[in-house]
């Protein structure tokens, strides 16, 4: 795939970037070389490159916006999630931007996202950095040199991490931003060296494409393929283990992170690559993650010592430590990247409450409600004596990247999950015996167990008419299920103390129904059915 001897150049004129140093589409062992070079990367004794994104490590929710025009100023749900910005405002930064990048060095990627045909979407990437533009390779589709030829992108991602706003002056709230404007199809980023950015910056814009235009439901999820042609899909938020539980050596990965599920009941991935936490990695519990760290990864805000040896557990710079790698990386990945017959969906939170079950099948309400709540936990400061978990909800696993209303692509979901009669379960990959602090983490190869036994069908099998409803939360519980001790699958039983279970589902339960006031009055019958009795 390298284009190192490609003879096409292409000119920024047109974008207002003026006498610039154009590297086009050079192959990602080339931009690998020029950051050593450069010394603003290091080579990893995995051979992956090893870069560090600067001020910000994540992504700056706050500082995303959506240029308000005649596209979208009736449709996008406006907010603190999708805050408006002035047309009028986003040419002149976009002016500023450009010149900014003029007579400098610059990466360009010509790429694409949706793995499917009839929804592929061209995109240009105009990097400031050559280790930007090797993550727009990793993660972005990769057109065939035919393709390249007469590529002709509908969408542009403008990234400069080196410039900085002007907050009074050019309407952001500090230097750094993330705008997309549907009306001129461009993504603008600055002042963030924060890759995840790139991707998300058009995931949001797909996120409202595909179900105003296209009649397809976007999601933050992973999806993989059984030799059956079952598809499953992984909804979870941040750290519930999406990529972990998805990348199985006995079924093919569709991706990691962004799908469209399409009205002709398919699935495909977004992307070309992975974007995948590595705090904690371990060649033992996650090989294929780990076996993909290599020549053409690229690694964040790691630290290795003097030989280049990474350790996973150093959250010096931040806790957010990833990797990137194109998709084939891993072994076992599906071709092209899209799958058909969804049978399965599992919705994955890290309950460090330690409260809700480790596996419940839901009704569609209860699908629905939860779809809409998006619930993990984040476990409290590392100070000594804070062990109080706090609830974290984001709609539809994934609100940061939302324009509309939760309740239309609840809706949407809904609709599919009936039509194509799949089976929706919640896996709690959090705690267990007790709240953090107290319990201890869901040992991974008993989820794994638990989604290999919901799949194949032996815990409907064992369970049949036998669940148990739980008190609390209302969803069904199974009381067996194959390799899988029993005591395991009762959370009020692993915490040996009843009276602090209820107590704290209590709480949780509580915690639920107050998110949830904010989307009663958008929610229908059955949606508010799915909620806690409790």
């Amino acid at each position: 795939m390298s284009h190192d001897t490609r003879t096409k150049t292409i000119s920024l004129n047109s974008y207002g970037i003026k006498n610039a140093v154009v590297h086009y589409n050079l192959s990602p062992k080339k931009l690998h070389q020029i950051c050593i070079d450069t010394k603003i990367g290091k080579e990893a004794s995995s051979g992956a490159l090893a870069i560090n994104t600067g001020e910000f490590t994540g992504r700056s929710p706050m500082d995303r916006f959506i240029v308000k025009d005649d596209i979208t100023k009736d449709r996008v749900w406006w907010g603190d999630i999708n805050i408006p910005f002035e047309s009028a405002k986003f040419d002149k930064l976009y002016d500023k931007v450009v010149a900014y990048l003029s007579e400098k060095e610059i990466y360009v990627r010509d790429s694409y996202a949706c793995a499917d045909e009839n929804y592929k979407l061209n995109i240009r990437v105009v990097n400031e950095y050559p280790w930007s533009n090797m993550f727009a390779y990793n993660m972005f589709l990769r057109p065939t040199e035919e393709e390249l030829e007469t590529f002709s992108p509908e969408w542009t991602v403008i990234n400069a991490p080196g410039f900085m706003a002007d907050a009074e002056v050019d309407g952001t709230r500090q230097h750094n931003f993330a705008i997309l404007n549907f009306e001129k199809k461009i993504a603008l980023i600055g002042g963030t060296g924060y890759t995840g950015e790139i991707k998300k910056g058009i995931f949001s814009a797909l996120n409202f494409i595909l179900p105003v235009f296209k009649e397809t439901l976007p999601m933050h999820c992973s999806a993989n393929v059984g030799e059956d042609g079952d598809t499953s899909i992984f909804f979870g938020l941040s750290g519930t283990g999406k990529t972990t539980l998805s990348t199985d050596p006995n079924r093919s990965l569709i991706g990691d992170d962004e799908h469209g599920w399409t009205k002709e009941n398919t699935v495909f991935n977004f992307e070309g690559g992975c974007y995948a936490k590595v705090i904690n990695l371990s060649q033992k519990q996650e090989p294929e993650i780990y076996a993909a760290i290599k020549k053409g990864a690229i690694l964040e805000n790691v630290i290795m010592d003097d030989n280049g040896v990474v350790d996973f557990e150093d959250t010096s710079i931040t806790q957010n430590t990833r990797v990137s790698y194109p998709i084939y990386h891993i072994d076992n990945i599906r071709k092209p990247s899209i799958g058909k017959n969804p049978k399965n969906i599992f919705f994955l939170t890290a309950d460090a409450f330690g409260v809700l079950p480790p596996i419940s099948k839901l009704t569609p309400g209860q699908a629905a409600y939860h779809f809409i709540s998006g619930y993990t936990a984040k476990v409290a400061g590392t100070e000594a004596g804070v062990t109080e978990p706090l609830p974290s909800f984001s709609a539809c696993f994934g609100a940061p990247f939302m324009p509309l209303h939760p309740t239309k692509y609840a809706e949407m979901l809904s609709k599919k999950m009936k039509d194509a009669n799949v089976n929706v379960w919640l896996v709690n990959t959090g705690w267990t015996g007790g709240p953090y602090g107290v319990g201890h983490r869901m040992k991974l190869k008993y989820t794994r167990a638990m989604i290999t036994a919901a799949m194949d069908g032996s815990l409907e099998a064992a369970n049949k008419d036998n669940y148990h409803v739980h008190s609390m939360f209302g969803v069904s519980q199974p009381r067996t299920c194959p390799n899988v001790p029993t005591e395991v699958l009762s959370p009020r039983q692993s915490w040996n103390n009843d009276e602090g279970y209820y107590k704290t589902a209590q709480k949780l339960a509580d915690s639920f129904k107050q998110n949830f006031k904010q989307f009663e009055e958008f929610a229908n019958e059955e949606i508010m059915a799915g909620a806690p009795p409790a």
